[in-house]
């Protein structure tokens, strides 16, 4: 289904080189426009209406993204060109596509064409242009370029860290393509509004908290590590070790893990283990995730030697750990637990900005904030994985959060809401995280 895609969108990218090596009517030009022409029509027996989004070098194909053409350059010359959707709804004709084609030539070259009759016959069988941000945009637009939207919901990315932790707990098996598949997703979007959007899922089901925790904590980190100038490869690398952080809760018994009590010591050493034994599962399962499993390893080590796993001999966390361990208390703070309901969002920041320097990494811990500050209005917290991504950004992070569990005084701690372990006094050593980061 989707290779087909990739074999038009190659074939394209064939078309353009070769039209600017050879003049119309020759020979290796006319074959070239036959074979792009004939693949679209290939295509359209699958799919009558095929819908291509160009967002950097991400590839969207049907709203799901192709992950066949991930290493594609010419998405990201498309997108520059500002061609950063292109629809197929009509049957053009082997003309009409050259038509087209030499419009598209001309974008990438810097020298758009303007004529009526081509755009009279294309915006018939061929839509193309920038996508449309309601209340304005970046992008560049013309008379000539029909805008379209593009809509994008949580619910496939859901299934997917669903399937990774259900292959993982019945067949011991980790998918890491469907983690990856889950990963470029997301980036698309984050990237999807031309303006950047975090999207966060609002827990509904405690049973459901490692899927919802997972996703979130990903989506966080990628946006920190892009706040802070990384590299879109080492960005999405984070994001994987984000998504798969807490892999070895898979090991846990329900029974712990959404446990409404203190636990035990026994029941504390064994959720502990969750960081040994995802950096295990993980190591043993793929031998290109190093960083991942650095990560499930690291994650609730603080920056002045506390949490767990204790080390042998002291040492600094990778900058991925320090990152993830961040998002992943934010994350943890903002939702409820069976011990203890949500903070508010200020009442979190406050939280980790009087614990830079102790248990946050400083510098990354006051990026996180400026992020969290800055892009404030572009959070939207989604109340079902089915909801659609707002576009525009309206500032729906306030408007998302949890609402406080009745009969609970949002102003107190969770140790006054029965929680075990949690918050017990105001030090970082014995903060509500302790509990919190054992059901994230």
């Amino acid at each position: 289904m989707k290779g087909s895609a990739a074999t038009f969108l190659t074939a394209l990218a064939q078309v353009i080189s070769t039209m600017g090596l050879y003049k119309p009517g020759h020979p290796a030009r006319e074959r070239a426009v036959d074979a792009v022409h004939d693949e679209l029509s290939r295509l359209k027996e699958d799919h009558p209406n095929p819908a291509f989004t160009f967002l950097g070098s991400e590839i969207v194909f049907d709203n799901r993204p192709l992950s066949e053409l991930r290493r594609w350059d010419w998405g990201s010359r498309l997108s520059n060109a500002g061609i950063q959707r292109l629809e197929i709804p009509g049957a053009p004709g082997r003309d009409e596509m050259e038509r087209f084609l030499e419009e598209l030539y001309s974008r990438l070259m810097g020298d758009p064409i303007d004529t009526s009759e081509a755009r009279q016959t294309l915006e018939r069988a061929i839509v193309f242009g920038a996508v449309e941000v309601p209340g304005g945009g970046r992008g560049r637009r013309g008379k000539e370029i029909v805008t379209a939207t593009i809509d994008y919901t949580m619910e496939e990315e859901k299934a997917g860290v669903d399937f990774v932790h259900e292959e993982l707990r019945d067949n011991s098996k980790l998918h890491l393509v469907e983690a990856e598949a889950v990963v470029r997703s997301l980036t698309v979007a984050m990237h999807g509004d031309q303006a950047f959007l975090i999207p966060l899922l609002q827990l509904k089901q405690f049973d459901q908290y490692t899927t919802t925790h997972a996703l979130n904590v990903s989506v966080l980190a990628m946006a920190l590590a892009e706040f802070i100038g990384l590299a879109p490869n080492e960005v999405r690398s984070f994001g994987i070790s984000g998504l798969l952080h807490d892999l070895g809760k898979i090991t846990i018994p329900e029974e712990i893990l959404n446990k409404p009590g203190k636990l035990t010591d026994a029941e504390r050493e064994v959720m502990n283990r969750h960081t040994i034994e995802g950096a295990r599962i993980i190591l043993e399962s793929e031998e290109n995730l190093d960083l991942p499993a650095v990560v499930a390893y690291e994650h609730h080590i603080k920056l002045n030697g506390g949490g767990y796993p204790k080390l042998r001999y002291p040492r600094r966390c990778h900058q991925a750990s320090d990152l993830v361990h961040l998002c992943d208390v934010y994350d943890a703070l903002r939702t409820h637990r069976p011990y203890r309901s949500a903070w508010e969002h200020e009442r979190v920041i406050g939280y980790i900005d009087e614990g830079l320097g102790e248990e946050f990494e400083p510098e990354l811990g006051h990026a996180f904030v400026q992020m969290m500050v800055q892009w404030h209005e572009r959070i939207a917290v989604l109340e079902s994985e089915k909801d659609v991504l707002p576009l525009g950004g309206t500032g729906t992070e306030e408007e998302g959060a949890a609402d406080e569990e009745e009969g609970e005084d949002p102003a107190a701690g969770p140790e006054d809401a029965g929680s075990s372990e949690a918050l017990q006094d105001s030090t970082p050593e014995a903060s509500d995280e302790d509990r919190t980061e054992e059901s994230t």
